[in-house]
């Protein structure tokens, strides 16, 4: 599955790669991460019977132009004297900068009716706008009222939100947003970006606008209950982990963290949620101190079991909603906070700031040039409470896996992968004999056979279920009421992943049930190419992952084709299918080394807009590589596969491929019979043996 936000660290040193021993690595600086969301762009091929429209006009053939109700109902909010706005933001984040979110906190989607995981809505008095990426253009225009303008956001002479509200708002205006939504870095570019204008950022703490007009129709919070990850899947226990973080505030010169980020807090205390569909999060803040810890969460979720657990390791429980009157607390006490202004809300680091301030108008404590806090005295030494900004080191620490969370990720991946050779057995016999089945039936019936699985939990996000033009469509949800059927003539892409105990696979196939015309072997062999292409990469160690993105586009470059999205995301060990910092993108900000442990995607894909979608993904963790030379005196990485399912051998263009290339594909299932068969009997077993005989060049 595709990432829709990119972790990034902006690139200011070179990092170091030392010792293993940590969850905490040594030797990496950890530097402020960016904010900024990826704007995707792609070249295009559209065949000859294929005629691109405008989202307007796609939109004047089945979209009402009546008044959206909802729209009519928050802009009557922007005149309340505690309010006074002229526009407003809504952002797809809930106050954890969640990519995936639970139902009540799904804001933007309510407000739009846009469901796409990524997307910001911008409403004035009389205008409403929605930004997405490129992955969701076609899903927009369907989803999207004649009420909304579309804004394709890396297109050419698309405007950002802050450039179209300095363009739309007369100078002066006043722009609301809710601070806990934005991160301190996004609010602070937003701020300055409506400057150019004399716009005024109004953060409303106290209200969401969108709520407000929601009402008693708004989903409950979650309040189940969470549970302990064991030990022999997460490899380090808490006390190592927060004995290894609070080094780190040591070295830093600080006395404490907040950490928001769910999938980091789950990580750090071995402890596992249901919070949000597919990740297994639960909302909490987390404050780590040098002599202490507390998590800001509902009771409610807390089971005996689990409160015992956090007792013994030195975890106070404290209300959620009580994470700002904490700040303002460890201000008071003169802490020096580590703030990651990257994912820590606008509302809270506001709210340090202003307590800071505070403290120090009533200590009579003076600032220097450095920003410290230092006392009016003579003998100058530091004192009162300070910020120190830097990326969590929680965040790297989690991506790098340890020899437990790994072994746990090949165990699933085997028991993923029989699941789906079970599945796909079963479809290519229903198809076969002319069984109708839609999109959504086919996407349930692989729910059914990987729920068979041991240490099956749940899928690891919405499956991507999409036939003929659906499949270009990158993160098409298929719908009971609107979905399409399967079609034996033409080409079916299915992304799908799965949650379990030990670890969570992403996976992506791409097949034909008929006879694929030449053009559509073409575009699927040179996305393998691609694929293979990044699956055999060596690179130096504490090289970025944008060095290895041309890698799997090459082929497509070379008769002018390119895909809409990056090609590789992080992984999560029984957490989040998309995990950073590391990625493998055409974006060259993120500098983060790809190390050894790491776990990244591997999908390639080209999408012929109306047409078709083709994308081929598997799952592979960085590991050592074995090189005759060490130029530089340095070691070199390559990749461990992971994902275990063949490739569709009626799709390859066998003339296309070199010699290595076609022995790679028939290497890999060779390994994928050999691990996969013994797990598998019957119809199952035999569709394993038939997608995996090897391929010979003519």
């Amino acid at each position: 599955m595709l990432l829709h936000r990119p972790f990034q660290l902006h690139a200011r040193s070179r990092f170091s790669l030392l010792s293993l021993s940590s969850p905490f690595r040594r030797g990496i600086t950890y530097l402020p991460k960016s904010h900024t969301k990826l704007q995707r762009r792609s070249v295009i091929r559209i065949s000859a019977s294929i005629t691109a429209k405008p989202s307007s006009e796609l939109r004047k053939k089945h979209k009402s132009s009546d008044p959206d109700d909802k729209l009519v109902a928050l802009r009557e909010l922007f005149s309340r004297p505690n309010i006074n706005i002229d526009a407003y933001i809504i952002p797809s984040q809930d106050a954890h900068q969640s990519e995936f979110t639970s139902e009540c906190y799904a804001r933007r989607a309510y407000i739009s009716g846009f469901t796409g995981s990524a997307g910001t809505a911008v409403v004035t008095k009389d205008k409403a706008a929605l930004w997405t990426d490129g992955r969701y253009f076609l899903q927009a225009e369907q989803q999207l009222s004649s009420s909304w303008i579309l804004m394709r956001a890396g297109n050419l002479g698309v405007p950002t939100t802050s450039e179209w509200l300095n363009g739309v708002l007369s100078p002066g205006c006043r722009i609301g947003i809710d601070p806990f939504l934005f991160s301190s870095d996004a609010a602070e570019e937003l701020k300055e970006a409506i400057s150019q204008k004399n716009h005024e950022l109004v953060y409303l703490y106290d209200v969401n606008l969108v709520d407000e007009i929601w009402k008693e129709s708004r989903p409950k919070p979650p309040n189940r209950h969470i549970r302990l990850h064991d030990l022999k899947y997460a490899g380090v226990d808490v006390s190592s982990k927060l004995s290894s973080l609070r080094s780190e505030l040591i070295n830093a010169g600080s006395s404490a963290i907040v950490i928001p980020m769910l999938d980091e807090i789950a990580w750090l205390l071995n402890l596992r949620g249901s919070d949000i569909p597919h990740s297994p999060v639960m909302y909490a803040y987390l404050v780590v101190e040098i002599d202490g810890a507390k998590l800001f969460i509902d009771d409610a979720k807390i089971n005996p079991e689990v409160n015992h657990y956090l007792k013994n390791a030195g975890i106070e429980l404290r209300p959620y909603e009580s994470i700002l009157s904490e700040i303002e607390s460890l201000a008071l006490k003169g802490a020096c906070l580590w703030l990651d202004t990257s994912s820590v809300s606008a509302a809270i680091v506001n709210t340090f700031k202003s307590a800071c301030d505070k403290y120090i108008s009533a200590a009579g404590v003076v600032v220097n040039n450095n920003k410290k806090a230092v006392p009016n005295g003579p003998e100058g030494q530091s004192c009162g409470p300070t910020a120190v900004y830097r990326t969590s080191p929680v965040s790297l620490a989690k991506a790098v896996k340890n020899e437990a969370e790994l072994e746990g990720m090949r165990n699933c991946h085997l028991r993923d992968a029989a699941a789906l050779a079970q599945f796909w057995a079963w479809l290519e016999e229903e198809i076969g004999n002319g069984v109708i089945l839609t999109e959504v039936d086919v996407a349930d019936k692989l729910l059914e056979f990987r729920s068979r699985q041991d240490g099956f939990i749940g899928t690891s996000f919405d499956t991507i279920s999409g036939s003929g033009a659906n499949g270009a469509i990158i993160h098409y949800k298929p719908e009971p009421s609107s979905c399409s059927i399967i079609y034996a003539e033409k080409l079916f892409l299915l992304d799908s992943g799965a949650q379990y105990i030990d670890g969570t696979t992403d996976i992506t196939r791409t097949v034909h049930f008929g006879q694929p015309s030449s053009w559509e072997k073409e575009c699927f062999t040179r996305v393998l190419q691609g694929h293979i292409a990044l699956d055999q990469a060596i690179f130096p160690e504490n090289y970025p992952g944008f060095v290895l993105d041309a890698f799997a586009r090459s082929s497509l470059w070379k008769i002018g084709l390119d895909y809409r999205h990056g090609t590789g995301h992080g992984v999560g060990a029984a957490l989040n299918v998309h995990e950073g910092p590391q990625s493998i993108s055409f974006r060259f900000g993120n500098m983060t080394p790809l190390l050894k442990g790491m776990v990244v995607s591997n999908e390639p894909g080209y999408y012929e807009d109306h047409a078709f979608g083709i994308r081929i993904e598997n799952l592979l963790c960085v590991k050592e590589a074995t090189t005759p030379n060490r130029f530089g005196g340095v070691d070199y990485l390559g990749f461990e596969k992971l994902t275990f399912v063949p490739v569709q051998a009626k799709l390859v263009d066998l003339s296309l491929l070199s010699t290595t290339e076609i022995d790679w594909l028939n290497d890999y299932h060779e390994q994928v019979w050999e691990k996969v068969s013994p797990l598998l009997d019957g119809p199952a077993h035999e569709w394993l043996w038939n997608n995996t005989r090897p391929l010979v060049k003519a």
